[in-house]
């Protein structure tokens, strides 16, 4: 990855508040919710989120943007009304584990814009969850 795509990809996660990285030739954020005390069969389990952007244009500086986003039911509809107002798609609405406590949900997203614009309609769309992040 280029010098200045690791620049964007540090600002990327700084404005969503996670860890930059890169896997597989793309910027990856990942912000770990610390907060959420997460047990799987009754064993601690570390839940993440994470937002990413690829394939982007040089010429418009829009690229593929998408997030994973672990959910307790009550953020669900609150982050759904926040993102979809600001024009990201909802691509998916599901549970991937059984006998979690508490029932976390995942909404997965999607847009093609620049990835600094995603990340701040990310981070407003999180504030909309619990106001404070």
């Amino acid at each position: 990855m280029a010098n200045n795509d690791q620049s964007l990809c540090r600002q990327f996660a700084k404005i969503i508040g996670g860890q930059p990285g890169f896997a597989g030739g793309k910027c990856v954020a990942t912000i770990t919710r610390s907060e959420i005390k997460e047990t799987i069969l009754g064993k601690k389990f570390i839940v993440t989120t994470s937002f990413s952007f690829e394939s982007k244009n040089k010429r418009s500086g829009r690229a593929l943007c998408v997030g994973r986003i672990a959910l307790l039911q009550k953020e669900v509809q609150p982050f759904i009304s926040a993102i979809r107002d600001q024009k990201i798609k909802v691509s998916s609405v599901h549970n991937e584990w059984l006998f979690e406590n508490p029932r976390l949900i995942y909404v997965n997203i999607e847009s093609v814009e620049k990835p600094l614009t995603f990340a701040i309609k990310v981070k407003r769309a999180l504030r909309a969850t619990n106001g404070k992040r």
